[in-house]
């Protein structure tokens, strides 16, 4: 049995106390709210902080609440997955966000963990999701505690992928996150913004910041979708996801944003992708082309389940199923057979 190693725990009652807690020796403390991500890799020595704070007992990071401008939708930081899913505006209004977050491994972690969580998510590699014995046989990574990247010998930076669900949704949807600190303030950033392509310094949130909340601009018009590909229907992280959202006026796309997860350190736009289907009706050449432009952003490496060889390949497929679904073509036994998954139809 792995076993935690010894930290103080301090539960914060308010926003202000959290970013306080942490502004008092944010080297050594991280913040816990479901605890499905830092606690295993707590017990793994992947990380190993002398003081946790918790936030399950701020209520103002769990509320959701219509945005100031017109039509948007503010997301707790603190809240569960769960709730997410059940979210009436959610699933009617942000279609992508409501499938990438009803995937997210099962439902009992889906109740402890939290969206602020899943955007902030450890990056994850073959060889740190190991226990720390096994990792000290290989003599380390460079991600914890060793030199040199198992994954590339030669790479100059760690390769760890992202494995997040929620961020390619939102990013594709043109989220933004306000990070507050006690020492600055708060601070509003695209979502986008959030993620450096690095398997270590991953983020763009500093160590003394907490993720309050994401806001989601107005659905008018938008439509999203979100695969995910993976080994088992649930539990399972990403190996492979595409999120897509478009805007029609009439029966052509007006704006459109195409993300892929789990092909790098970060969450990857595909803006020339997106592009492509500006002022054009989604048909079948349509489609084809922004899938092939998609296809070139997808870079996976060797570090997670099936070859990197045949993910990236079936990107270009699971690009193919975003858009069909967007245009309104029936996907359901489609997403059944291959994403392995029964979901509602993009509204």
């Amino acid at each position: 049995m792995m076993r935690l190693p010894e930290f103080q725990y301090r539960g914060a009652r308010s926003l202000d106390e959290a970013t306080a807690l942490l502004a008092a020796a944010p080297a050594d403390t991280m913040l816990v709210a479901g605890g499905t991500d830092v606690l295993p890799n707590m017990k793994r020595r992947q990380q190993v902080p002398k003081i946790l704070v918790g936030l399950r007992g701020v209520s103002e990071l769990r509320r959701i609440r219509q945005a100031d401008g017109p039509g948007g939708l503010v997301l707790g930081g603190g809240l569960t997955l769960t709730a997410l899913v059940h979210h009436a505006d959610v699933r009617g209004r942000y279609a992508g966000l409501w499938q990438a977050a009803a995937q997210v491994a099962t439902p009992h972690l889906r109740n402890m963990g939290t969206l602020g969580g899943n955007l902030c998510l450890d990056t994850r590699c073959t060889y740190y999701d190991q226990s720390h014995e096994w990792r000290k046989a290989i003599n380390f990574c460079m991600k914890k505690d060793g030199d040199i990247c198992w994954v590339a010998t030669s790479s100059p930076r760690c390769l760890a992928v992202s494995s997040t669900d929620t961020a390619p949704a939102l990013m594709a949807l043109g989220a933004q996150v306000r990070l507050v600190s006690a020492a600055t303030g708060s601070r509003i950033v695209d979502l986008d913004a959030l993620y450096n392509n690095d398997g270590i310094a991953y983020l763009t949130r500093r160590p003394d910041e907490v993720l309050a909340d994401v806001t989601l601009p107005a659905s008018d018009g938008w439509r999203s979708t979100y695969w995910k590909l993976r080994r088992r229907g649930s539990f399972d992280f990403p190996v492979l996801s595409v999120a897509a959202a478009a805007r029609f006026d009439g029966d052509r796309v007006a704006e459109a944003r195409i993300v892929l997860g789990a092909v790098a350190s970060r969450p990857m736009p595909a803006p020339a992708a997106a592009a492509a289907l500006v002022g054009r009706r989604l048909d079948d050449e349509a489609i084809a082309e922004a899938a092939d432009l998609a296809f070139g952003v997808a870079k996976p490496m060797d570090n997670t389940d099936f070859t990197l060889v045949w993910r990236k390949r079936v990107s270009r497929a699971f690009v193919t199923y975003a858009l069909r679904e967007l245009r309104g073509d029936d996907m359901r036994e489609c997403r059944q057979r291959i994403a392995r998954q029964t979901l509602e139809q993009v509204a």
